[in-house]
């Protein structure tokens, strides 16, 4: 069976409906991964009263519908990301399937484009959580990012790419954010300028889409991070670190008071520990979810960007 055959109704309600109940499990990722709970025991329960979540209430969205964005158990107000992560899902798979699946050639076998199509959602699925992560927590699981880095390698001819353009990618990703901003910035200022996970972000990108994707995914990241922290700053007035953040902090800092040595280390290290300057110049913002979006658009749209870079860059 070739791609051609399959109907166009069929692939779309299966994208929708593979995305959402994905979507549903994201939120399980980005609730317990920053915890270190396991993803897959115990089974979906109440955060707020530990009760199982029974399955007629874990329907993506249209359960949080339902229940008005109450807990039925306890009555507890449920975050507004749940049906936004599951909407994104489902989002998601619809457009890795009308931009990277159904614009493959119509004789392209079905498990071909299959194939395609789970190593897309799944790298898209991993990111959306990791992004969702980022915001609240400050940090990327090494678990996505260097899973995804495995996936991009093992899947590299999908995209026209050879395994070493693969990890030659992934090498300068790498280099690219921890030569100046983690390793000379440390020598210099005696921190890290930015995170590891930033750097085994960009490791990522280039595995996927070799070393061009990785400068775009810096540099389109770097300048959509620009315009949020603006945005943010001329709406709020201030940028601030996520709650749990804080409170991360202030237990290391106790530990390290403490004489807890390994706590002294992880404070040394890391960017956030050190107070942050004043102004906008100075604001902490996390800045995996830009690299995140600037990896999705080349995933979605490689083409078109091609063409535009092609048409004004290389004249």
């Amino acid at each position: 069976m070739v791609l051609g055959e399959l109907p166009v109704w069929f692939l779309r309600g299966f994208a929708i409906f593979f995305g959402l109940i994905w979507g549903s499990f994201l939120n399980v990722v980005i609730y317990r991964v920053p915890r270190e709970m396991s993803v897959v025991h115990p089974g979906s329960h109440c955060p707020a009263c530990g009760k199982p979540v029974r399955a007629y209430d874990n329907i993506p969205v249209l359960s949080f519908l339902i229940l008005r964005g109450k807990a039925r158990c306890c009555g507890a107000k449920m975050s507004l990301r749940y049906p936004l992560v599951e909407l994104l899902g489902g989002l998601a798979s619809v457009a890795i399937l009308e931009l990277c699946v159904r614009v493959l050639p119509g004789n392209t076998t079905a498990v071909r484009a299959l194939c395609i199509y789970l190593a897309d959602f799944a790298v898209t699925m991993a990111l959306i959580a990791a992004a969702f992560i980022d915001l609240e927590h400050m940090f990327l699981p090494d678990s996505i990012n260097l899973g995804g880095a495995i996936l991009g390698v093992a899947t590299a001819s999908f995209r026209g790419l050879s395994f070493t353009d693969s990890i030659l990618g992934a090498v300068v990703g790498f280099v690219m954010v921890w030569l100046p901003f983690i390793f000379l910035y440390k020598m210099v200022r005696g921190r890290q300028g930015m995170g590891m996970g930033d750097a085994k972000l960009l490791l990522l990108a280039g595995a996927w889409f070799g070393w061009p994707g990785a400068v775009w995914a810096l540099l389109a990241g770097a300048m959509q991070g620009t315009l949020g922290a603006i945005v943010i700053w001329m709406l709020k007035g201030k940028i601030e670190e996520p709650e749990s953040v804080k409170a991360d902090l202030a237990e290391l800092r106790k530990a390290a008071e403490a004489g807890d040595e390994e706590a002294k280390e992880l404070l040394e290290d890391d960017p956030l520990a050190a107070p942050a300057a004043e102004g906008l110049g100075g604001a902490r913002l996390a800045f995996g979810p830009f690299l995140i979006l600037a990896f999705l658009e080349l995933l979605l749209f490689q083409t078109e960007l091609g063409n535009l870079a092609r048409e004004y860059l290389f004249l």
